[in-house]
């Protein structure tokens, strides 16, 4: 039986969406649907809720729980990745914490600046294993990675793991639906061409019968930041760098320089910027899952309607070979063309039978190139801290990263990381 296994599965509800949307493909309907995690409780709660799902969709997956990864993996075609090294506590907590003491403010924290440093540092390890055990078990498999920091992540994969490995976020499908309907536009019609790395991939293009909507978007844009609003930062970096970028502006107020300043505060009510956002929502969800538990696992008549994620509609694509486009996170074989080769960008894509084919997108506008290449450097940095656990580049990393520069010195840095280093103890590799 084929099989598409998801690690990570005691991620309830994004199961639903990824493997709900699966059960109701019907080019996927003689899949098994593998599913693995290391909390047993979880585990048992999303075997549960996907049979609860079959039994009223009628769908002709199979689900099964393993509690050995390599046997979840045995035979696969897909494998879907949604892990959360070290969750909310101790490791959330720590990534936050330890660096207010420094008076080093942050919103997420998943993707880049000190926090996405260290998310990176946890996971690469596991990710690892994984690679290890496809390599043994299914090594033809394609790995469709959800977890952040995205873009590491699905570098690491490709260039060190060996695996077939593209990388999928919300942002893109999000961003120009959320865009219009904040400034009372109509996206019906509307062309788009969107390119860069995850979170700061950017609306290149959007037309309509020939149109460019920009000038329209920038007038409403200007008007709206006279008021607060939740995408205050994302309006800014538009009115001052020309291009609407495609992830919120919680996330982007910490991968920028301009923002987050403890010596300007007033900077954080005048953009609207949710520090500690992360947290709090870590806290609401481990709240709101108590209460929506049992709608999801007890309940006998749960339904689903299949989702906007990509999984389904690309594994659909491969198998069928009917083409379907996404945004997906590729190595950059001269994609990007004013981007460095090592990285990896956010980029449209053509999926069909013969797997992901990016596209070509040539130079992004140099401002443009200029701000992804200030991520990129933490980036890849911290790719080559975790390849060689040489602690030193943990420290280049974090020295490059725009938004913690901006905040300390050298020596502050440098102390920030071995402070993190000693928190997060056994959740990391040894460096030297």
């Amino acid at each position: 039986m084929p099989k598409i296994t998801f690690l990570g599965a005691g991620s309830t509800v994004f199961a639903k969406n990824v493997l709900g949307d699966c059960m109701l493909t019907p080019a996927l309907q003689d899949f098994e649907l593998a599913l693995y995690d290391i909390d047993a409780e979880r585990l048992r709660d999303s075997e549960n809720m996907l049979n609860n799902l079959k039994h009223t969709t009628g769908s002709g997956c199979r689900i099964r729980a393993y509690s050995d990864r390599k046997e979840a993996l045995r035979g696969a075609s897909y494998v879907i990745n949604a892990i959360q090294v070290g969750g909310y506590d101790p490791c959330t907590i720590t990534d936050f914490e330890v660096p207010k003491k420094y008076g080093l403010r942050q919103t997420i924290a998943d993707t880049v600046g000190i926090g996405g440093i260290f998310r990176n540092l946890r996971t690469i390890p596991v990710l690892e294993e994984f690679a290890r055990d496809m390599h043994e078990v299914c090594p033809d498999a394609w790995f469709l990675n959800y977890t952040n920091p995205m873009a590491v992540l699905t570098n690491y994969m490709n260039t060190y793991g060996g695996i077939k490995t593209v990388g999928l976020c919300h942002s893109v499908q999000a961003c120009v639906p959320g865009l219009f309907r904040s400034l009372g536009m109509d996206d019906k019609g509307v062309k788009t061409k969107i390119a860069g790395i995850n979170h700061m991939a950017w609306l290149l293009e959007v037309t309509k019968d020939g149109e460019d909507l920009y000038p329209e978007i920038k007038r409403r844009a200007a008007e709206k930041q006279k008021e607060k609003h939740h995408d205050m930062v994302r309006f800014e970096l538009m009115l001052k760098f020309g291009y609407y970028v495609t992830e919120s502006s919680e996330h982007n107020a910490e991968y920028h320089p301009y923002f987050i300043k403890k010596n300007y505060p007033e900077l954080i009510d005048r953009f609207n910027i949710p520090l500690d956002e992360y947290p709090r929502r870590c806290i609401n969800q481990i709240e709101g899952w108590k209460k929506m538990r049992s709608q999801l696992v007890d309940n006998k008549d749960l339904t689903h309607t299949r989702s906007h994620e990509y999984a389904s509609y690309m594994l659909e694509a491969m198998e069928t070979n009917v083409p379907f486009k996404i945004g997906g996170n590729v190595m950059n074989t001269g994609l990007i063309t004013n981007l460095p080769k090592e990285a990896c960008v956010e980029v449209p894509c053509l999926v069909d039978r013969s797997g992901v084919t990016p596209t070509y997108v040539g130079d992004l506008p140099p401002q443009l190139a200029a701000l992804n290449r200030t991520n990129i450097n933490t980036q890849l940095l911290t790719l080559e801290a975790a390849v060689t656990k040489r602690k030193e580049h943990i420290y280049h990393a974090a020295l490059l990263d725009p938004h913690t520069a901006a905040e300390l010195s050298i020596d502050d840095i440098i102390s920030l990381c071995d402070d993190l280093i000693e928190a997060h103890g056994d959740w990391l590799p040894k460096f030297h």
